[in-house]
């Protein structure tokens, strides 16, 4: 295991800016790109990306990428998303006919249509809803949780369920409150709203570090959702060219045992995602390569 709160120690404010994930709470109103922006600019990044779009009215955990840390986007997207939210039903129903209906029908493997105002194509697709649980009903207004796959449309998953009913239903507010790894309230990677993102920034630039390097996630913490993997000293140099991995590469047999996605680290140094493709002598490829900056 890569201890991530030594490592994160160990490193820079420069390097963390560097290779950083920034686990913000989104407020109503802006776009996840304007959010994705501001935090470019206001850092003076080059680039920057968001785990998972949020509607401008949606609000919660929305991590943010920061420069090379980009590269990881698409292997953090398609990870769990759980929300909790308020649907408005049309017309008065017993709550056993939602909590029924939910069980056989909304629970599993579901097909959803992206909404009409998606930026998606509109074709329908095989979605999981882990969990769908309503919390509370008053009058015509419900409190549900739901834990679902990532790339889930939670508004299309209430109106298809006013629909099933016949009733009519549209979600009336809706807060994300885990995206894969990253959760509210978590001690180990807090989430931080735009507020106090902006004081660390200020402090920093008055150059005091601390709350900003206290804020940032190294992007070593995709060792939490892949198992890592070590390779035999002699072969570091070829790998950090890109090289496929050899089985005569790997440091441990028990490795040949991954049958998909890992990452590889020499000591606590990340070197990239590979993807097991077992053909002949060659045990896997590369995805992606953390080149060293020169």
């Amino acid at each position: 295991m890569v201890n991530i709160e030594k490592l994160k120690q160990k490193k820079s404010i420069k390097e963390l800016l560097e290779f950083g994930i920034i686990n913000l709470d989104k407020p109503s109103g802006p776009t996840s790109f304007d959010v994705s922006e501001a935090v470019k600019i206001r850092l003076n990044l080059r680039k920057t990306s968001h785990f998972g779009t949020l509607d401008p009215k949606v609000t919660g955990i929305l991590p943010i990428a920061l420069n090379r840390a980009c590269k990881l986007t698409g292997f953090f997207l398609g990870e769990d998303k759980e929300y909790v939210g308020i649907m408005r039903i049309h017309k008065e129903i017993p709550l056993r006919e939602i909590k029924k209906a939910i069980k056989e029908k909304f629970l599993g493997k579901i097909i959803q249509k992206p909404p009409v105002k998606s930026r998606v194509k509109r074709e329908e697709r095989e979605r999981e809803i882990k969990n769908f649980e309503i919390l509370e009903k008053d009058g015509q207004d419900i409190l549900f949780k739901v834990e679902c796959q990532g790339g889930t449309y939670i508004r299309k998953l209430i109106h298809d369920l006013g629909s099933h009913l016949r009733i009519g239903a549209h979600m009336l507010e809706l807060r994300r409150v885990r995206a894969g790894i990253f959760k509210e309230y978590d001690e180990k990677y807090p989430t931080i709203n735009l507020y106090e993102f902006e004081k660390a920034v200020s402090e920093y630039e008055n150059r005091n570090e601390k709350n900003l390097k206290e804020i940032i996630i190294p992007g070593e913490i995709i060792s939490e959702i892949y198992p890592v993997v070590r390779m035999k000293k002699a072969y570091i140099k070829k790998i950090s060219h890109g090289s496929p991995i050899y089985y005569e590469y790997l440091k441990n047999s028990e490795d040949r045992k991954n049958k998909d996605r890992f990452c590889i680290f020499e000591g606590d140094k990340f070197m990239g995602i590979y993807n097991v493709t077992a053909e002949g002598k060659i045990f896997a490829r590369p995805e992606f390569v953390l080149q060293e900056i020169k």
